[in-house]
């Protein structure tokens, strides 16, 4: 099976080789086709090893490729651990990447007229796209299917470089490569302390293999460390609470959130893939993959479960006032990683997991979705200008509606059952902070249905608000562009009530994830279960489905009925609006303190340390001495010998009297 797996994970690889290096030669057709081909023989190999596991024919493996080398004991390689939760990623991640992959032939076939003709960057910066996004896939790929801390390092910086690249692909525009950039340096925060937290299991573990760090954590439960002075902390929550600092990076968590919306720079097809199944998703795999270590400190649990909920609540307010169509989304975005996060806290791994597979195909859905909308409006991203396209895109407006309700809950579709069932798992919790998490969550679901349904009825219902020349022009996008929708509009719609059982409440993550008998929230509402429909008629009756209608509702009767009210709100509450509008002030304080005191600090050793003590002092002032010093001197050499002869006379007048005297 190691062949097996090699080719699944190389499959990108090849393709983003042959499409990066050779991509003036095999042209467009050759970049895009050799590039989906690899993803395409990924995705197909994925699904073998997924049905293996569905009809328990296909044993987990876990064993390395390559030993890179033996340093102190520890074993630096390259391997793959493939269980059902590996399989489930793997699946996901080449399926939503194979759609991304078949939309972009149509979102980026006009790409020459984002480059100024003279620009060298705009030279096959079509196939140098394509391989890209398959190198993102490979990185990804790399990531799920490691067993080991080192191959999971290297595939989270891997797509941290590639999402660099990817963000700031138009980097003729200024906010792109700002927006890299932020991209970039928020994640080194997150990876330091995820580097951190991987060096502490290599000091006290002694080992960089998942199996053997779990099998050695619980007799490690009970460490305490000093970090500084004499207070003492648990190892265990050291390394989970920093291992966790890395996925609130990759995962865009309060307070390392400010990447996400900025990276919506980047083409529309790389914020579905970043958003949907691969970047962000990493941190949450990672904590899913890590649970024998965090079931055993309920510090970490609370930490990640607040976190989560904050998250989650807040976010999702700041998407209430974004008039950008794909920043709505990816506050959205924002808010349910919250959400998934929240479920790790209450050691709802498997929650988490499900809202993950969930979230890859309705968000993914929505954002090509918007990216449809995007084309259509030639590139007009302000939900302002639009309005009525329903009768012009008809295909995108019933497959935006189908992600909407997926998004929101609603009963039926994929993300009711994943999110109902993190919002129970939390109000089961009794760990630290499962009250204020239960009640923002709760709450959440109101904010989450009124700003997808306002970017809902502004962009495809009440009045046309564009130019005519736009209006004239409107149509349904190609087919290579509308196919992908439909497609991921399917597991939108089906695949939560398929899959819930299994992955819920069955033994799916059997052996796979560890959840203390104390902590384990799920088996509790699973005893209460009985089948799809009646979990859905139970939902039905709990607060967070009529919030869901309230926000509905009211997204309804302000945007389509009475528009004004939006205009008066923002008036009354400008306050409010001001501070949601701002972020919360993230942006602006990180560049008055971090970025404002990197420089005044860079230019205090400037002018300080370089101008003033090395050129100052140490070499203009050195060099002035000895000037100095010479221009003395030279007064002595007068050129007359009776100056000199009185200089002999006094200098062996001095060293007799030294002589006589000592």
């Amino acid at each position: 099976m190691e062949n097996l797996y090699l080719t699944i994970v190389l499959a990108p690889l090849v393709g983003s080789i042959i499409a990066g290096f050779l991509g003036s030669r095999i042209g467009r057709v050759g970049a895009h086709s050799v590039t989906i081909l690899g993803v395409g023989l990924s995705l197909g190999l994925s699904l073998y090893v997924l049905k293996g596991f569905v009809d328990g024919t296909l044993p987990a493996f876990d064993g390395p490729v390559y030993t890179w080398m033996i340093s102190g004991g520890i074993s630096f390689e390259i391997g793959f651990l493939i269980d059902k939760l590996t399989a489930l990623m793997m699946a996901v991640v080449t399926f939503v990447s194979l759609m991304v992959h078949i939309y972009t032939i149509g979102y980026m076939a006009d790409d020459e007229h984002n480059w100024p003709k003279e620009s060298l960057a705009g030279r096959n910066a079509y196939q140098r796209f394509f391989s890209y996004i398959s190198l993102f896939t490979f990185s990804m790929l790399m990531l799920v299917m490691s067993n080991n801390f080192l191959q999971l390092f290297f595939g989270w910086e891997a797509v941290g470089l590639v999402s660099y690249l990817l963000i700031g692909f138009w980097s003729v525009r200024e906010t792109a490569i700002f927006a890299n950039l932020k991209a970039f340096l928020v994640n080194r925060v997150g990876d330091f302390g995820f580097i951190l937290g991987i060096g502490a299991i290599a000091m006290y573990f002694n080992s960089m293999d998942y199996m053997d760090v779990f099998a050695a954590a619980p007799a490690l439960a009970h460490t305490q460390v000093q970090i500084w002075g004499d207070s003492s902390w648990s190892l265990m929550t050291v390394i989970c609470v920093l291992l966790f600092i890395g996925a609130m990076g990759k995962s865009a968590q309060v307070p390392l959130h400010v990447w996400l919306p900025d990276s919506m720079e980047g083409p529309t097809p790389i914020s579905a893939l970043i958003h949907a199944a691969t970047m962000v998703t990493a941190g949450i795999f990672m904590v899913a993959r890590m649970s024998p270590l965090y079931e055993l400190s309920e510090t970490a649990l609370s930490f990640v479960m607040v976190i989560g909920a904050t998250t989650a609540f807040f976010m999702g307010l700041v998407g209430l006032v974004q008039n950008d169509i794909k920043r709505v989304v990816a506050y959205s975005t924002l808010s349910q990683l919250g959400y998934m996060v929240a479920a790790l806290g209450a050691s709802a791994y498997a929650a988490g997991i499900f809202h993950l597979m969930t979230h890859a195909f309705f968000k993914a859905l929505l954002f090509l979705a918007a990216g449809s909308v995007i084309i259509a409006m030639h590139h007009d991203q302000d939900i302002r200008n639009m309005g009525g396209l329903r009768k012009y895109m008809p295909i995108t407006w019933i497959t935006f509606l189908l992600g909407s309700l997926a998004l929101i809950g609603f009963p039926g579709f994929s993300g009711f059952f994943s999110k109902d069932a993190i919002i129970e798992a939390v109000h089961l919790s009794r760990v630290g902070g499962s009250g204020y998490a239960s009640v923002l969550l709760t709450l959440g679901v109101f904010v989450t249905a009124l700003y997808s349904f306002r970017l809902y009825f502004i962009v495809f219902h009440g009045k046309e608000r564009m130019d005519e020349h736009t209006r004239h022009h409107l149509h349904e996008t190609p087919a290579v562009v509308w196919v992908p929708l439909v497609l991921l509009a399917i597991p939108s719609v089906f695949i939560g009530w398929m899959t819930m059982e299994a992955v819920l409440f069955g033994d799916w993550f059997k052996g796979v994830i560890h959840v203390a008998p104390q902590h384990d929230v799920l088996a509790q509402i699973g005893a209460h279960f009985h089948g799809q429909a009646g979990f859905v008629l139970h939902g039905m009756m709990a607060p967070p489905f009529w919030l869901a209608m309230g926000g509905l509702a009211l997204a309804w009767y302000v945007y389509m009925k009475k528009p004004v009210l939006a205009d008066y709100a923002m008036v009354r509450f400008s306050r409010a609006y001001r501070i949601l509008d701002g972020k919360y002030g993230f942006d602006q304080f990180n560049m008055a303190v971090f970025a404002g005191g990197s420089r005044a600090l860079g230019k205090l050793f400037w002018v300080t340390g370089d101008q003033g003590i090395i050129d100052g002092i140490l070499i203009n002032g050195s060099a002035q001495g000895v000037g100095r010093i010479a221009q003395r001197l030279r007064g002595i050499q007068t050129g007359y010998l009776y100056h000199y002869a009185i200089a002999m006379i006094l200098g062996l007048v001095a060293l007799m009297t030294i002589f006589v005297t000592f």
